[in-house]
């Protein structure tokens, strides 16, 4: 069952129950017609309802960003295991969801959300709501086939935290808070924050961190992107989930180097700056949440995210959480990746 949110007057419902296996994902219609009104009328000075969601989300993510420095900073983490140690959830993690939930459902009742934490049921404070907006996103033209999606087509999935063993151990440059927006199953915009971005330098928190954002068609914004010198295979993979599948696959690819850190957010990022090719994880353990926002941003820049098979992840509302065929994300190159994997690993790795 869905959990439900009371920030003020607004219900928020937010999607936690596993549910049965994604259909195929369906192709968006034609909307050529409405498309040229819709963009007609985001000239006019009324943005698409895309590019206002993700205008919302980047605020969100910029005040949730706040929030997990906040409770770093008291040094209250509230730290429960969920199903191991392995898997844990902060204060930061319960706020955080609370805050972008139901903003988000505050701003655009009609959208389903999807967020990482089973939370009970209880009223969200007043000073967790964010109804602001990013007005540089605003002012960017929406991609056509985006420009006349509704509210109700819309599905945001929302991994609070990203990284919370890390947060908890102080690796805090492993840390993301990750929004992700989808249409018809494909990940079409994204936002990452990374709450102590450049912390090692000891900059103010006032001054920490960083958002990035991208949507395919638009383009990727809040980092310089940057490409591994030709000829390098630089592999990044989990750094607490290894097992003789990551490694018989990461071992296939025949890398140069090996980096293995936490955060799926934080292993995209390593992508699109230039410091991996490619992100390997053949094996349970991500999910919707932890890759819809990165595949956005990603796809943004020419790269791309399947799973171990080269097929498509699908971020419809029904579809179940877990990427069971494991996750394989490139900026360059995708087919030598996929091409490496070892037979016996995609057997053991079932759609």
């Amino acid at each position: 069952m869905p959990n439900t949110y009371k920030p003020s007057s607004v219900l928020v419902q937010i999607v936690l129950a596993e549910t049965e296996a994604c259909t195929p994902c369906s192709s968006p219609g034609k909307r050529s017609m409405t498309n040229a009104l819709h963009a007609v009328t985001a000239m006019s000075g009324n943005p698409a309802v895309v590019m206002r969601l993700v205008a919302s989300a980047y605020a969100m993510a910029e005040k949730a960003g706040a929030i997990v420095r906040r409770v770093l900073q008291s040094g209250e983490l509230g730290i429960v295991e969920k199903t191991g140690a392995n898997d844990l959830q902060t204060l930061a993690d319960r706020l955080v969801q609370q805050s972008i939930c139901a903003s988000l459902s505050k701003s655009f009742p009609k959208i389903t959300i999807i967020g990482e934490e089973d939370l009970p049921e209880e009223a969200v404070k007043e000073d967790l709501i964010e109804s602001g907006q990013s007005e540089d996103i605003l002012q960017k033209s929406c991609p056509a086939e985006y420009s006349a999606l509704k509210e109700e087509e819309l599905v945001v999935w929302v991994d609070p935290l990203d990284g919370t063993k890390e947060y908890t151990e102080g690796l805090l440059d492993h840390v993301t808070v990750l929004i992700g927006i989808a249409y018809g199953g494909k990940a079409i915009a994204g936002v990452i924050n990374q709450p102590f971005f450049n912390y090692q330098l000891g900059t103010e928190s006032a001054d920490m961190g960083r958002t990035l954002w991208g949507m395919p068609g638009l383009g990727a914004f809040g980092f310089e992107l940057q490409e591994v010198p030709d000829g390098r295979r630089i592999v990044t993979t989990t750094r607490s989930h290894s097992n003789k599948l990551v490694t018989d696959t990461v071992d296939a690819m025949e890398p140069h180097d090996v980096i293995r850190v936490g955060g799926a957010g934080n292993k995209i990022i390593q992508l699109v700056e230039g410091k991996a090719s490619a992100y390997v994880f053949a094996s349970l353990g991500t999910k919707k949440w932890d890759t819809c926002a990165p595949e956005a941003i990603l796809l943004a820049v020419g790269g791309k995210l399947t799973d171990m098979h080269g097929s498509a992840l699908c971020y419809d509302a029904n579809v179940k959480h877990m990427n069971s065929a494991g996750v394989l994300a490139t900026l360059r190159n995708h087919q030598y990746y996929a091409s490496r994997v070892p037979q016996s690993v995609l057997q053991a790795l079932k759609p």
